[in-house]
């Protein structure tokens, strides 16, 4: 029987669980400043969502993905991506009929990709992810590349880059497309099988090969910048000129093409230049769809958006020596000797959480000495003594660990004290 955790998975124990909430709740007041919804979608779709909404020709749908066929005989698959999901909910809802609009939406979710486990790249991974849907305005480009750099700059990473692309128009896209055909079909026997099946059906994707990138036809392959016409090339220049109105720097790419077919126009990454953090420096990767919604059943709706890997964050920070000091120490801990005593301690830990206060007490019979040390092995800010003198006074000795003062108090008054030494005298927000 194998009992371990399945390859390419990974569990989050408690330590790391802090830090993860410490990072979600960083980027969730992101969001709430850059006026951007929550939208939770179900953990697996009908494959076909993924089939139309990520395209047929990515190696996510030919090669990645979970699937398979549910008691109704559906074809069923887990989660891969994103931004399709959020999509097909988006056209379910008729969220484009709001008053409102665009509609700005981030998530928090986990995704699932059969692929080969390595560092920073696991099968089930967790992702946070923005989408706006209903704006063809390069300023809202901006403000995605902005809402992502954001979110790293608040946790503290400093070596990171932005790398932008524009893939232009339908337009521009066929006739790139065509130059890149010419371009390579000389050279498609010595492509790999990847790049020459990709040749026929998306060859932009040619240029994001990994085993390919040395070949020296990537490096004289015709640019999509020397194809976009005077509308997509109007639109690339809005987008740069408002993202250096922010300041914000950026490095033009023009073999950035992204993995997925719905990408058009703007095509961004975001990279680590932290020393150590490996082969893989992408940390966060998005773009334009402007034929997404359409695809999936709705109205025409420009779209763009992009997915930023949790894990790969963790590693970013770790290998900027970014410490996420996350305070673990307990607020009080309640002590009691003897069994009436004890009777009191279960209501007044109630009690005290009742009214705002982080409380635990012993649950393992431990002595007087025992239960002291578990209460600095838990960092407890106070410590309540409760015994039989105690009891029979109705008084609490208060002990404060750091600095070893204690005072006995009324134990009708210990909730009052707490609030005053904890909280100032206010409830925890």
């Amino acid at each position: 029987m194998n009992y371990k955790a399945p390859r390419g998975t990974a569990d989050v124990l408690p330590e790391d669980a802090n830090k993860w909430q410490f990072i979600e709740s960083t980027i969730k007041q992101i969001c709430h400043r850059f006026h951007y919804e929550e939208i939770r979608t179900p953990l697996f779709e009908h494959t076909e969502v993924f089939q139309r909404g990520v395209g047929d020709s990515t190696d996510i749908v030919q090669k990645e993905m979970y699937t398979f066929q549910d008691r109704g005989g559906r074809s069923i698959t887990l989660r891969p991506e994103g931004t399709a999901p959020v999509v097909r909910a988006f056209v379910e809802n008729k969220l484009y009929g709001l008053a409102n609009q665009p509609t700005k939406l981030y998530y928090f979710a986990e995704m699932f990709r059969y692929e080969r486990p390595q560092k920073g790249r696991m099968r089930q991974l967790n992702q946070f992810g923005v989408e706006v849907l209903g704006s063809a305005d390069p300023a809202v480009d901006a403000e995605v590349i902005d809402l992502a750099m954001s979110c790293y700059q608040a946790l503290g990473l400093k070596s990171i880059k932005l790398v932008i692309n524009s893939l232009g128009d339908k337009e521009s896209r066929d006739t790139h497309r065509r130059a890149l055909i010419e371009h390579f079909t000389p050279y498609k026997g010595e492509l790999c099988s990847d790049c020459q099946q990709r040749l026929e059906t998306n060859p932009l994707r040619v240029l994001d090969c990994k085993k390919d990138r040395e070949h020296p036809a990537m490096q004289s392959a015709p640019s999509i910048l020397d194809y976009l016409n005077d509308a997509s090339q109007n639109y690339f220049e809005q987008v740069k000129a408002y993202l250096t109105l922010m300041g914000i720097e950026y490095e033009v790419d023009k073999n950035l093409v992204r993995g997925l077919d719905y990408y058009n126009h703007t095509a961004f990454e975001i990279m680590s230049d932290a020393e150590g953090f490996g082969a893989i420096t992408t940390l966060a990767g998005g773009g334009r769809y402007n034929g997404l919604v359409e695809e999936l059943g709705g109205p025409s709706t420009p779209g763009i958006g992009f997915g930023m890997g949790l894990e790969r964050l963790l590693m970013a920070l770790k290998a900027e020596n970014q410490d996420i000091s996350i305070d673990r120490s307990l607020d009080t801990y309640v002590v009691a000797v003897g069994n009436e005593a004890e009777k009191e301690a279960v209501c007044l830990v109630h009690q005290l959480r009742k009214q705002g206060i982080q409380a635990d007490k012993d649950y393992q019979n431990r002595k007087m000495k025992g239960q002291l040390k578990a209460a600095d092995r838990y960092q407890a800010k106070y410590v309540l003594i409760l015994g039989k003198n105690e009891l029979k006074d109705r008084t609490i000795v208060i002990k404060e660990m750091a600095t070893g003062n204690q005072e006995t108090i009324a134990l009708d008054s210990v909730i009052a004290v707490l609030k005053e030494k904890l909280l100032g005298g206010k409830d925890h927000e």
